[in-house]
């Protein structure tokens, strides 16, 4: 920790005639070129104990860029020994990149050119001054701003070029190498600057040229979804890092990703909860004019320190409320509506895992509990790879309005079954509201996770009942190894648990005998292809049918035996035994 009197001593030291006011440090600055028109400008220095960026300095002429003290002693020629803190031992750390012999530079210099009062007009709407834009190298091609992304070697090799007003028509000029997410860090170049210092890092160059407009030192990327590439050993000797995303939950949650490589020195700037949603920096400079630096001075003061942990405050109010919300309740989950399916799981909460052989009826047995969650206003997401939206939309109107699935082709359908129908469809489409079925064969966990704030929001539900068919269905990035990816998937279930409250029905296969026989006693061992199942599922149940499913002239009573094997907090052992409604695509409890 470097002490601030020791900063405050180096500065007064290497900048004669230095005069302190309050908390800025002024002196000629000895980088501005000789010129016998203009007196030199005017550097300052922050000297501001308490705050981020004490000891970082600029030029008020924008002469060159400012910096910290490392950034200040190369620049005059200084023995890097003399610098308060210096770590002989410290290695920057490299990005190994390859530089071409070719770059872009003639081609910016022509672009700056071509900027004209209409181009410099767009940047003053954000309070924006050509200064600013002029200082970070901004041009124009005739039709698109272009933003020159300068690299460590101080060449650009690469700009990206937008349509003022029109973010989504952009393109990437230049070579071809460094058009690739880890290298799209508008900027750069400043995190050497900072090295000891505090840094801003924000999604989008005109957010960045707002906070560079303020004299604040930062990078940007073109979007959050940039950041997942950014390597975060870049960053690793600037002491603050400051992330300030546009107003989304998909930046926000970008953002958390990228502080948890950080560590503690990340800071994640928040807005206002009432702000529209993509309210950036940019709206911000437009709306508070001259009390923008007010504005962003006040979001870095109620920063603080990322931490992967909630607040105690925060683990204590959520867990009295939690009480509040079990306290009278026969049931801590959600009801399936089988009674002894209730008893024997207190309800649907956590991971469950149903099992069983196929065409036993196990997505007709989780899609009955679903419809029955819905119809008590729980939203549900029904993530189907086997089944198809139609299908599944076919069995649900056949069981609630008891009719077989080729009654609801029939043109001549009696009166009373006819209004029956009619009935359900109304009932089925105020369901719609609180059911979704997501078909997506690409889909991830944070995709799973963003759809379960989206049913949240729409709903105004806390809780969320999700349900897979099938596990082993599930898209894996590599398919030859599919028992690490089912393993994977079930320790991303157990995430989506306890952040976002969410309840799981998850449908598995089972292992076959040595003979291609299914088990007839149901244990732990009978699932396939999952030694995570084990530790993952809340409760693990198998669905035995008494009668042959692959069998299509199998007749009589159609009867199942469903069977708790694993739980972590209910005795395991037969749960009750369930008729199929044929044809009503559904089950009855005895």
């Amino acid at each position: 920790m470097i002490r601030p009197e020791d900063i405050e001593r180096f500065y007064q030291e290497h900048l004669p005639g230095a005069i302190r006011e309050k908390g800025v440090l002024k002196a000629p600055c000895p980088f501005c070129p000789p010129d016998e028109q203009k007196a030199r400008g005017t550097l300052v220095v922050y000297l501001e104990p308490k705050s981020f960026f004490h000891g970082y300095f600029r030029c008020l002429r924008r002469c060159s860029p400012g910096g910290f003290l490392l950034h200040f002693a190369r620049m005059i020629g200084l023995d890097l020994r003399e610098v308060p803190g210096y770590d002989p031992d410290r290695e920057l750390p490299s990005s190994h990149i390859v530089y071409p012999g070719k770059n872009l530079n003639n081609d910016i210099k022509k672009f700056r050119k071509l900027m004209g009062d209409r181009e410099y007009a767009y940047f003053n709407n954000f309070n924006v001054s050509k200064a600013t834009v002029e200082e970070m190298k901004i041009g124009y091609n005739g039709r698109y701003l272009v933003y020159p992304y300068f690299l460590e070697d101080g060449n650009c090799y690469a700009a990206r070029c937008v349509m003022p007003e029109r973010d989504e028509d952009q393109f990437w000029h230049g070579d071809k190498s460094f058009f690739s997410p880890e290298h799209r860090i508008f900027n750069m170049q400043e995190i050497q600057r900072c090295e000891d210092g505090a840094l801003f890092l924000v999604d989008g160059e005109n957010n960045l040229l707002s906070l560079k407009e303020l004299g604040y030192p930062a990078i940007a990327v073109p979007g959050f979804n940039n950041l997942e590439a950014l390597d975060p050993d870049l960053l690793t000797y600037v002491s603050h890092v400051f992330l300030l995303m546009n107003h989304t939950p998909e930046a926000q949650l970008a953002a958390r990703s990228l502080a948890s490589g950080l560590g503690y020195k990340t800071r994640i700037l928040k807005w206002s909860p009432e702000l529209k949603r993509g309210y950036t920096l940019c709206h911000l400079a437009r709306e508070k004019g001259k009390n923008f630096r007010t504005a962003v001075s006040a979001m870095i003061r109620s920063s603080q320190s990322f931490s992967p942990f909630s607040s105690a405050q925060r683990e204590h109010l959520r867990f009295i409320q939690q009480l509040d919300r079990e306290r009278g309740r026969r049931l801590l989950g959600l009801s399936t509506g089988f009674e002894k399916m209730d008893e024997a799981l207190s309800g649907i909460q956590g991971i469950n895992i149903l099992g069983g052989q196929p065409k036993a009826g196990k997505s007709c047995f989780f899609l009955q509990i679903s419809t029955e969650v819905v119809r008590k206003g729980i939203p549900v997401i029904y993530y189907d790879f086997e089944n198809g939206r139609h299908k599944i939309y076919t069995r649900i109107l056949c069981r609630l309005s008891r009719l077989a699935e080729e009654n609801l082709r029939r043109l001549d359908l009696p009166k009373e079954d006819l209004d029956r129908l009619q009935r359900t469809t109304d009932l089925f489409r105020e369901m719609l509201h609180y059911f979704r079925v997501v078909t997506d064969r690409k889909l991830s966990p944070d995709t799973m996770r963003r759809q379960i704030d989206f049913i949240k929001h729409e709903t105004g539900q806390d809780k969320v009942l999700v349900v897979v068919d099938s596990l082993h269905k599930l898209p894996f990035k590599n398919l030859s190894e599919r028992r690490t990816g089912i393993d994977e998937w079930l320790r991303h279930m157990e995430a989506v648990r306890d952040e976002q409250d969410v309840g799981f029905l998850v449908i598995s296969e089972l292992s076959r005998s040595t003979e291609g026989r299914y088990d007839e006693k149901p244990d732990l061992g009978s699932f396939k292809e999952s030694g995570d199942i084990e530790y993952s599922a809340d409760n693990a149940l198998i669905l035995v049918p008494g009668w042959d499913p692959l069998d299509p002239f199998s007749g009589g009573e159609r009867k199942s035996t469903l069977w708790l094997v694993a739980s972590r907090e209910n005795s395991p052992g037969k749960v009750g035994d369930y008729l199929l409604d044929y044809p009503y695509w559904g089950f009855k409890e005895e």
